[in-house]
């Protein structure tokens, strides 16, 4: 989900109202590349060149994939060479289907060739957003960061008592992290592609990007761990936990709603109060109780006999976090959560994306 070729389909969809499958915009590309290819090499072999020219721009076509022939389709027709293209990176460890697009490092954009694609025409990622010249704190361009509140941890799990001991079972996780200045910057994704995953009613996906601010908002997609064997008796918990550090002494409010095919079923609403620590204001949701909705949706996929049946049914289940000044209701976080059924022996994984409207 939300691989290169998944967004043309859903771009194809919404502009034409036709369906395509990721396998059938596959196809098309490699098509179109392989006729690209014949024209560039017809058209380099035409130029007045010396022959070493012409064997090194052939083997840079050759290199290409062909995601970036096809995108280098838009250049110029005088312009022989395809320009440097973002493109999704490789699979994650673990996870095939869906999610093969998609890995939990961005990659750097190829630098070696001209003048890149129109961003009017991609489908890809866009660039990662680049710092300003005043350098911003390390974390706010690497995690879940806005200019005033931080995304320090969260997970959403299952406790059960066993032979006097406590075991706890992680469905989703995000840990704590502590990013340098070579790390990478975070990707990003046009907030556009995913509006009709969230509810379009007041205080919806689409009207807190429009009031911003920007740099507050987005989309994390979970890898979720469902191969828990524990048996839930009279003494199973379920809960989420969260944390998040900030730059101001104020009171927060943090709404969580569950969506099902783009229309809200239930939200959670819970308060929690800063508490200076290191020199920081911290804010820690711990353990709350999950909702029954959450429990019984679980329980319900978790029984259903396939991987495939189960991101089937996620494709269209997704859940928006709202973190805001009580005081102000000025919007400190906006987190997009999407998921699909973890396949890896690491158990949850996720990968973070900025939501930007470029």
């Amino acid at each position: 989900m939300y691989g290169r070729n998944e967004l043309i389909a859903r771009y194809i969809k919404l502009r034409t109202g036709k369906t395509r499958t990721r396998k059938q915009v596959s196809s098309h590309i490699q098509v179109l590349a392989r006729k690209r290819v014949r024209e560039y090499q017809a058209s380099i072999k035409a130029m007045n060149l010396d022959q070493v020219s012409k064997d090194k721009a052939l083997q840079t076509v050759a290199n290409l994939s062909s995601a970036q022939i096809v995108s280098a389709s838009v250049m110029k027709p005088q312009t022989p060479f395809p320009p440097p293209v973002r493109f999704w990176p490789g699979p994650m460890p673990g996870q095939p289907g869906h999610s093969q697009d998609i890995k939990p490092f961005a990659q750097p954009p190829y630098t070696t060739l001209p003048a890149p694609v129109p961003t009017s025409i991609s489908y890809e990622p866009l660039p990662p957003h680049r710092p300003a010249a005043i350098a911003a704190p390390v974390w706010q361009d690497r995690t879940i960061a806005s200019a005033k509140l931080r995304l320090l941890e969260y997970s959403a799990f299952l406790e059960t008592q066993r032979d006097r001991e406590t075991y706890k079972h992680l469905f989703v996780h995000i840990g704590p992290s502590n990013p340098g200045y070579s790390d990478p910057v975070l990707e990003s994704i046009d907030v556009r592609q995913i509006y009709d995953k969230f509810s379009e009613k007041k205080g919806g996906l689409k009207e807190l990007y429009e009031k911003g601010p920007h740099n507050a908002f987005f989309l994390v997609k979970f890898w979720a761990d469902l191969s828990s064997d524990a048996e839930e008796g009279s003494g199973a918990f379920y809960g989420v936990s969260s944390q998040y550090s900030g730059t101001e002494n104020i009171t927060i409010s943090v709404s969580t709603k569950v969506c099902s095919f783009g229309k809200q079923v239930v939200e959670k609403v819970e308060t929690e109060y800063a508490h200076m620590e290191g020199g920081k204001y911290v804010f820690r949701i711990h353990r709350s109780p999950m909702c029954e909705y959450m429990i019984n949706f679980i329980h319900k996929l978790k029984h259903l006999p396939e991987k495939y049946m189960m991101n089937s049914v996620l494709e269209n289940f997704t859940i928006l976090q709202v973190v805001s000044n009580r005081e102000t209701q000025e919007t400190l976080l906006c987190i997009a959560f999407v998921f699909e059924v973890s396949t890896s022996e690491h158990g949850a994984q996720y990968h973070v994306y900025r939501l930007v409207n470029d």
